[in-house]
């Protein structure tokens, strides 16, 4: 699967935790759909590269974001809140994909309008599982604005 205008599907991961980005190439690569994926290591990266500023000038414009809530820099609730609050940038879909289980982390999250909340889990199996789990939900079961790209 791909999207309608046949370009891959454009994931970016704002991770900065080189197993867990390696994994999500992994359970990516093997996947059905068509994408490319596109990987910051902090928050002041990810919105340099959603805002397409400096070297991220030509970036494209992700369908999907796969946000890490403990980045440096800028913390992931910091990335999510400017995201959601950009009106260029509120109607990507954001997925926290991240260690913490904490209950306040979880509610702060959608307090800012977070798309879903993801525990990472410590098996690796499980891991490429949820990643290929949340691929196939966004991309095959929900139905995204065909505008994000604009």
């Amino acid at each position: 699967m791909q999207i309608k205008s046949g370009r891959p599907v454009e994931f970016l991961l704002a991770e900065d935790n080189p197993g867990d980005v390696r994994l999500t190439k992994e359970a990516l690569r093997d996947s059905k759909v068509l994408n490319n994926l596109n990987v910051v290591q902090d928050g002041v990266e990810a919105l340099a590269f959603l805002r397409r500023e400096g070297k991220y000038a030509d970036a494209p414009r992700p369908d999907v974001v796969l946000l890490d809530l403990n980045l440096p820099k800028k913390d992931g609730r910091q990335v999510l809140e400017a995201i959601k609050s950009d009106p260029a940038l509120k109607r990507i879909p954001v997925v926290i994909i991240t260690s913490s289980e904490a209950e306040q982390d979880i509610m702060r999250t959608y307090d800012l309008h977070a798309n879903c909340y993801v525990a990472k889990p410590v098996d690796l199996d499980q891991f490429i599982k949820v990643i290929q789990s949340i691929e196939n939900f966004w991309l095959t079961i929900v139905k995204l604005p065909s505008n994000l790209n604009d």
